[in-house]
């Protein structure tokens, strides 16, 4: 789902002439949330230098960028535990079971396999629920882990599209500024 809407905000923010009308797509709510904070970021650095609010914009949808990978990942560090701990935890309990398997040995004074086979029953159920625990988590992970990546790098490309909308407007603007300036000049130089 996290995916489809990020096409869906790639795919408005490429369709969109400029911020205000992508900040305007309510149905788009990743792309609305890049370009309100391009545009806030626009509206709160007026008359200072372009440069640097391009660098501020480029911060502010970094950290969009950041806080919404951190919360598609949420919940991914108990799986990274669950793979690494369970094959320990059944390690344990084969040790465990081989344990028991000793200590029947020296109580009945034999090596019979009736003897001997409970314990090593038990060995053999612990690493295999270790191991039935471990694989799918495990195996989801790196599933989860390969798909936030991609995620991750659709972010990147969705801020770089908002970025050279930001960019383009900006630049705009102090052109239109720049003729502005120059027209009563050049018009002086005209009179003249």
């Amino acid at each position: 789902a996290a995916r489809r809407r990020l096409t869906d905000a790639l795919n408005a923010a490429r369709d969109s002439a400029d911020l205000g009308s992508l900040r305007d797509r309510a149905a788009v709510p990743v792309a609305v949330s890049f370009a309100g904070a391009a545009l806030t970021e626009m509206e709160a650095s007026q008359g200072l230098p372009p440069e640097g609010i391009k660098d501020r914009i480029v911060i502010c949808l970094r950290a969009l960028e950041g806080s919404m990978a951190r919360r598609l990942q949420f919940g991914t560090g108990i799986l990274a535990s669950i793979g690494s701990c369970a094959p320990f935890i059944g390690l344990l309990g084969t040790v465990w079971g081989i344990m028991n398997s000793f200590v029947g040995i020296s109580q009945a004074h034999t090596t019979n396999l009736a003897v001997v086979a409970p314990g090593i029953a038990e060995a053999l159920l612990a690493t295999a629920c270790g191991l039935l625990a471990a694989i799918p988590a495990v195996l989801t992970y790196n599933f989860l882990a390969r798909m936030m990546a991609g995620y991750r790098a659709g972010l990147g490309d969705l801020t770089a599209v908002v970025l050279t909308r930001a960019s383009r407007q900006i630049d705009g603007q102090i052109a239109i500024r720049g003729a502005a300036q120059a027209r009563p000049a050049v018009l002086r130089a005209a009179a003249e």
